[in-house]
């Protein structure tokens, strides 16, 4: 198969400045392999887009597997803490998608997300690290309620807060026609799934990019939004 992708990102309305991190930065194609990260820093001003910066510059140049590149961004965080303890206490999450001789694989951590859309249907590959998505797990919250609930941010599991990290790992086989969505919280915080669903129901990769993050802007942009849309083609 042919893979063709776009990525966006943008500050939105509030936010004097984007911690988000995307790879890669451009559009493009393959028939080979794919490498997609998005990654939403947190520290409060400088410190969250350093973060995301530099677990996502690791996490790139890593030749390891998914989950190990995501490790990789945690380790070159820790480091960099060491050398400016200033630091101390940024973080990121991490969504990242590998694709080699068609199989999906998702290294993951934190509250960014993974979708597919495939024959119509649309569902959510990873899972949230938060408070509220444990409270789901453990049935004492509905979906309904996890979405407004006031602990849906509060992260379980980060990269750069600590040493080791559990990191997810999801393997997908892809079909052509198959496409997938990487997004930090900005896109899915201000957009419900329905609407992101039927937003990549057409349009070429970098159309669709751009058409979610006006979408996350329209509702109040209240964070920073990154987007990634990798088309998988006969």
């Amino acid at each position: 198969m042919r893979y063709v992708w776009a990525s966006a990102t943008h500050q939105g309305m509030l936010r004097e400045q984007n911690e988000d991190s995307v790879f890669p930065t451009s559009s493009g194609e393959s028939d080979s392999s794919v490498l997609a990260i998005v990654a939403d820093g947190m520290g409060g001003h400088v410190a969250g887009e350093v973060a995301s910066r530099i677990a996502l510059n690791a996490a790139a140049s890593s030749e390891l597997g998914a989950a190990d590149r995501v490790a990789a961004g945690n380790r070159a965080i820790r480091e960099e803490v060491a050398r400016e303890p200033n630091l101390e206490g940024m973080g990121t999450t991490m969504t990242l998608l590998e694709i080699e001789d068609d199989v999906a694989t998702i290294g993951h951590i934190g509250d960014s997300r993974a979708y597919l859309l495939r024959d119509g249907g649309f569902s959510q590959i990873t899972e949230d690290h938060t408070v509220a998505a444990e409270y789901v797990a453990q049935g004492q919250l509905s979906p309904e309620e996890a979405a407004t609930h006031p602990q849906r941010h509060m992260l379980l599991r980060t990269l750069g807060l600590t040493r080791f990290v559990n990191v997810d790992e999801i393997k997908l086989d892809l079909s052509p026609g198959d496409r997938l969505l990487l997004c930090s919280d900005g896109l899915t915080e201000m957009v419900p799934d329905a609407r992101i669903a039927k937003s990549l129901a057409s349009g070429t990769p970098d159309e669709v990019v751009w058409k979610l993050v006006e979408l996350a802007n329209g509702a109040g942009g209240v964070d920073n939004i990154t987007v990634v849309v990798v088309d998988a083609i006969d």
